[in-house]
C-alpha cells in the first residue's frame, strides 16, 4: 500500500506559488495542497490562515509548509515553523542577508523539522547530465549568459528592486547550476553592478569568478532583455565543448544534443523534499547566495538609466 500524501501548506500566494508551486503539488503524488498562510491572493476552494500558529490550529494534519514569500523576514517564519515542528521548503532566494539565512540554517540545527533550502534550476533536466560529464574533464573556459525581461517575469512587483535582489533574482539560479556542476569551489574575483538612477538593486552585472585553476569564468546577467531571453551556459574544456541552454533544460556536446530526463524541474524539486522528508535529513546549501553577498562587497557601482515598468 503506498504512503498518503503529505499534507502541506504554502505561505505566501505570489506569482511563483501560482506559476509553479500550485500545479506541481496538484501532479504531485508526494504533497496535497491543505492550506494557504497568506494576509492576500487567497485561493478559492483552500483554507486560508494569517499565521503559521493559526495553520497549525486549523490543520493540525499539515505537516510541511512550502516559504513563498519575498525573502525580508523569512527568519520568523521558519522559527515558527520549527516551534511546529513543520518540515520546510524554502523558495531562493532564502534570505535577504547572509546572516538571516545562516540564522535560517542555525534554527534547524538541533530541531526536528527538515528544511530544503532550493535552488531550481538545479533541477533542470541537463544539470546532472552535465555535472557527471564535466567530472574527469579539465576546464578552460566557462561563459554564462543569463539575460531576461523583468517586466515579463515580475511585471509590477516592486520587491524585486529591493536591496540586495534585482538582477540576482534571476542571476543566482545560473550560479546555483555553476555551483552544482563544475568540479571545483567558486570564488568571486570581481565584479561590476549597473544601477538604475532610480532603483536600489541592479538591473545588470558582470562577474569574474575564481575556481582555484586557470580556468577564465565570466558571468554575464541582464534583467533588460528584450526580444529572446537567454540562460546559457557554455564550458570549453580538453575533450570538447559542453553547452547548457534553456536554463538547464538542454544540452549539447561539440553542438550535438545529449539526451537529459523528461521531467519538469519543479517537480523534480519536490520528488527531493519528499526524500529529505522520508529520510528526515536537511538540504541546506548556501554557496549560490554567498556568491551574490561577495558580488555586492566587491562590486564597482555604475549608474545607468532610470528604469521604467513601460519603458
Amino acid at each position: 500500500m503506498s504512503a498518503q500524501p503529505t499534507p502541506l501548506a504554502i505561505v505566501g500566494v505570489g506569482k511563483i506559488a501560482r506559476d509553479q508551486h500550485i500545479p506541481t503539488i496538484a501532479a504531485s503524488d508526494a504533497f496535497t495542497l491543505a492550506a494557504t498562510v497568506t494576509r492576500h491572493n487567497t485561493l478559492p476552494d483552500v483554507p486560508n490562515y494569517g499565521s503559521i500558529a493559526e495553520l497549525v490550529a486549523g490543520q493540525p494534519k499539515v505537516r510541511a509548509i512550502a516559504i513563498c514569500t519575498p525573502p525580508r523576514g523569512r527568519i520568523a517564519l521558519i522559527r515558527d515553523a520549527v516551534a511546529h515542528g513543520l518540515d520546510i521548503l524554502l523558495e531562493k532566494p532564502p534570505a535577504a542577508t547572509v546572516t538571516e539565512a545562516e540564522a535560517i540554517v542555525a534554527a534547524i540545527a538541533g530541531s526536528d523539522s527538515v528544511l530544503h533550502v532550493t535552488w531550481h534550476s538545479r533541477e533542470a533536466a541537463a544539470v546532472e547530465p552535465a555535472r557527471a560529464w564535466l567530472q574527469d574533464r579539465r576546464i578552460a573556459r566557462v561563459t554564462v549568459s543569463w539575460r531576461e525581461d523583468v517586466r515579463v517575469w515580475h511585471p509590477g512587483q516592486e520587491w524585486i528592486w529591493e536591496p540586495g535582489i534585482g538582477v540576482f533574482d534571476p542571476g543566482i539560479n545560473a550560479l546555483s547550476i555553476l555551483t552544482r556542476i563544475l568540479p571545483h569551489p567558486l570564488s568571486l574575483a570581481r565584479a561590476t553592478l549597473a544601477f538604475p538612477a532610480n532603483k536600489a538593486a541592479p538591473i545588470a552585472a558582470d562577474l569574474v569568478l575564481d575556481d582555484g585553476t586557470d580556468a577564465a569564468i565570466a558571468v554575464g546577467f541582464d534583467f533588460d532583455q528584450r526580444g529572446p531571453q537567454t540562460w546559457d551556459i557554455a564550458i570549453q574544456t580538453d575533450d570538447g565543448v559542453l553547452t547548457l541552454t534553456a536554463g538547464g533544460s538542454a544540452m549539447a556536446v561539440d553542438g550535438v544534443t545529449q539526451a537529459v530526463p523528461d521531467e519538469p524541474e519543479y517537480a523534480r524539486l519536490y520528488a527531493r523534499f519528499a526524500e529529505l522528508i522520508a529520510t528526515r535529513q536537511s538540504d541546506t546549501d548556501l554557496q549560490p547566495f554567498r556568491l551574490v553577498a561577495d558580488a555586492y562587497l566587491l562590486g564597482v557601482r555604475r549608474e545607468v538609466a532610470a528604469f521604467d515598468w513601460n519603458g
